[in-house]
């Protein structure tokens, strides 16, 4: 894999382009340099709505947007509590439900590889940037140590182009966590328990749960640790 590759050429095409298609079009030629099967930047907002591009098959992309896979695709589910980028193996496939969707996927082409790093916007934007192949484990682990860094750096400059491009999908009216929210979110974040939390704030679990409901309101998260990632991502706390 990646007999062309020319970081600095690929970061540059990345800042010139002016519109989705030209970011699509540098992006699949990264793929064609790494010499990988696919590369997708997919991004599901707090609606639900999907955004972004992939090269998978169109029979697939199809089938994962009918199937609402995105709420049981353990790859949204799992990089929604990372900041890191994590091997696709790593993720729990354990439920019977993900076990299925991998299978699906297999069936139209997904490989058995996958890297994926998730991104943030300024305001609480989340996505994901994958690269997937099929090769065995150890190609694998050779691959994403020589260019881990490097996928890095393009996924964020591809974000932040994205996210120029797509200001109608940005939070307009923002609100405000109140000191309470900003307290309870913070000690979530530290790892404490609900229990430890209400314990903490001297209030029943029941408040710290109307409390934790608000902020998700609020921030447009999916759960309560979408809710911290978002907090955190916008600065509303730091840990």
């Amino acid at each position: 894999m990646a007999k062309k590759f020319n970081l600095s050429q690929i970061l540059e095409d990345l800042e010139n382009t002016g519109t989705l298609e030209e970011l699509t079009n540098v992006t699949v030629g990264v793929r064609a340099g790494l010499e990988l099967d696919h590369i997708i930047y997919h991004w599901v907002d707090s609606a639900g709505d999907q955004y972004g591009f992939a090269t998978y098959s169109d029979a697939w992309v199809k089938r994962y947007q009918e199937r609402n896979y995105h709420r049981i695709d353990p790859v949204i589910l799992g990089c929604f509590q990372r900041f890191h980028p994590v091997d696709l193996k790593q993720l729990n496939w354990s439920s019977k439900s993900a076990r299925d969707f991998l299978k699906d996927a297999h069936a139209h082409g997904v490989g058995n590889q996958g890297y994926s790093i998730p991104l943030r916007g300024p305001h609480g934007q989340f996505a994901l940037f994958t690269i997937n192949h099929s090769c065995a484990d150890e190609e694998w682990q050779d691959f994403i140590k020589t260019y881990g860094r490097d996928l890095i750096l393009i996924a964020h400059f591809l974000n932040r182009k994205a996210l120029e491009f797509a200001h109608a999908r940005q939070p307009e009216n923002r609100r405000a966590l109140s000191p309470r929210e900003i307290d309870a979110m913070t000690l979530l974040a530290l790892g404490n328990s609900r229990a430890q939390v209400a314990h903490s704030l001297a209030i029943s679990e029941h408040t710290l749960r109307a409390y934790i409901e608000s902020a998700r309101s609020k921030l447009g998260a999916h759960n309560t640790t979408h809710a911290i990632a978002t907090a955190l991502s916008r600065g509303l706390i730091v840990v």
